[in-house]
């Protein structure tokens, strides 16, 4: 690589950008738990570190944000954090050899239930938390993207990437696995190529408060008022799940929730044909279990939040594509009355109609600072929300899913399973889903906090779950 390759600056010393809103909320939220995002590759064929930390190098030459160290100043009025970005790449993949891995394993394994290896290193990599608090004393700058390899056994490996939310949406996850993926197999583009396809930045992309167009974020004095009035007292009446533990600490845990690949073809039919979204069908499913596993009378009626999240960059000024990384979701929260008479298809509408009616209102810009400051609040203030948990909805849910069908590629690396997902055990939702279409079958990581919520009792809930959407498309079927 020459000297006067464009993503070999001259200059030694880091290059500083102050965080926007949304990125600064994240940064609040990490330290106790919630957005720390983790990419996980089960792998069948002896990886090759060497070939995996060049591509990791060389992606982070090409997006700076993905080299950049959380730096954070104080002075007698103001707090600050900024990404700090050295001009060269310094990641180190951490390897861990079948016994490290093993007492990993057993320190983390959940003996009443049966989870597989792979399974329990995901949830440990959610729960490993560099991210300190920065009123810490021995805080320290720390970088935003960590790697590190699991020794499971002699025939299987597991690859993780954890990186800090506020560097790190969905999309910026898909797109790093997918370059990287490609990088690893040859058949994608590697070094100067890699480059190429991000265009290299000489420095971290704006936040997403910068580039909502003009107009669009505007709110009048009184409205946001009203508005940051109305989603406080909301938050009082709106139902949760039962809390199974309140006062321990907690952590993220994960379950699954998969469908067949002729199953999820009727799901998306079924959703095409009535002009909605997956999503309105994944949070109402989730409303309809959630209701359920309390028993209450058919007639009682309560009050959820369901938090949709919008990836803003196709509407953005100028308009950035999944190439530019960063954090650019905006979320929609909109509330529903539940009882025990609801429908699928109808309240799935509701659900929908509801998030795109706000989304057509530019609620995703209009009430982000209103979001980012009453989630900051939560954190500063837990006891405003029931049983302290910090819960600020029952479900979250994406937009649109994460499409894949890159078979062919996961058996030339020997990639058997992968999942990409945040933890929520500090502020957030009962339940983030995390869905994927991969090669025609639904894969949803459904996170939440333990022990506030059991596995047991989110393993029944999610199975209920997938119940809801297969026998809400079968009975369609059998009476049409």
């Amino acid at each position: 690589m020459s000297d006067e390759s464009p993503h070999n600056p001259e200059a030694v010393e880091p290059k500083a950008r102050t965080v926007g809103g949304t990125e600064y909320s994240w940064c609040k939220a990490v330290p106790s738990g919630t957005g720390i995002t983790v990419l996980a590759l089960l792998l069948s064929k002896p990886p090759d570190i060497w070939t995996i930390q060049t591509a990791l190098h060389n992606l982070q030459n090409a997006q700076p944000i993905l080299r950049s160290k959380l730096h954070f100043t104080t002075t007698t009025s103001t707090k600050t954090f900024s990404f700090l970005t050295p001009p060269t790449p310094h990641l180190q993949i951490r390897p861990l050899d079948l016994s490290s891995t093993s007492h990993i394993l057993h320190t983390q394994n959940d003996h009443h239930c049966s989870v597989n290896p792979f399974h329990l290193i995901l949830e440990h990599e959610l729960n490993q938390n560099t991210w300190q608090d920065p009123d810490h004393p021995s805080y320290a700058d720390e970088d935003v993207l960590f790697a590190s390899l699991y020794t499971l056994s002699k025939a299987q490996w597991t690859l993780t990437l954890r990186l800090h939310t506020s560097a790190c949406d969905r999309t910026t996850a898909v797109s790093v696995l997918r370059e990287l993926l490609g990088s690893v197999t040859g058949s994608g583009r590697e070094g100067e190529d890699i480059g190429r396809e991000f265009g290299y930045k000489e420095d971290v992309n704006l936040g997403i408060e910068d580039l909502i167009p003009a107009g669009k974020a505007n709110k009048p004095f009184w409205a946001r008022g009203v508005d940051m009035l109305g989603y406080s007292l909301n938050s009082l009446r709106l139902a949760n799940l039962d809390f199974r533990d309140a006062n321990s600490p907690r952590y993220s845990q994960v379950v699954r929730l998969q469908m067949t690949a002729v199953d999820t073809e009727k799901l998306v039919a079924e959703c095409k044909s009535r002009e909605i979204k997956l999503c309105g069908a994944l949070a109402a499913a989730g409303l309809i279990a959630a209701y359920a596993s309390k028993n209450l009378p058919d007639h009682q009626r309560e009050k959820y939040a369901v938090v949709t999240l919008i990836d803003c960059r196709s509407i953005l000024d100028p308009v950035l594509c999944s190439q530019d990384l960063g954090f650019y979701h905006s979320a929609i929260l909109n509330t529903h009355d539940i009882s025990g008479e609801e429908e699928l298809w109808e309240l799935a509408n509701r659900c929908y109609m509801s998030f795109a009616n706000a989304k057509n209102s530019n609620k995703h810009f209009s009430d982000m600072s209103d979001l980012n400051f009453l989630m900051c609040k939560a954190i500063e203030n837990p006891g405003l929300t029931p049983s302290s948990s910090l819960r600020t909805a029952l479900i979250s849910v994406f937009e649109d899913p994460v499409i894949d069908d890159s078979n062919e590629l996961h058996q030339q690396l020997g990639l058997e399973d992968f999942v990409g997902c945040a933890s929520v055990h500090g502020v957030g939702p009962s339940i983030a889903i995390f869905d994927t279409i991969r090669n025609g079958g639904l894969d949803c990581a459904c996170v939440y906090p333990a022990p506030l919520h059991s596995r047991e009792h989110m393993q029944e809930l999610i199975g209920h779950m997938r119940r809801i959407l297969v026998d809400g498309c079968n009975k369609l079927e059998s009476e049409s």
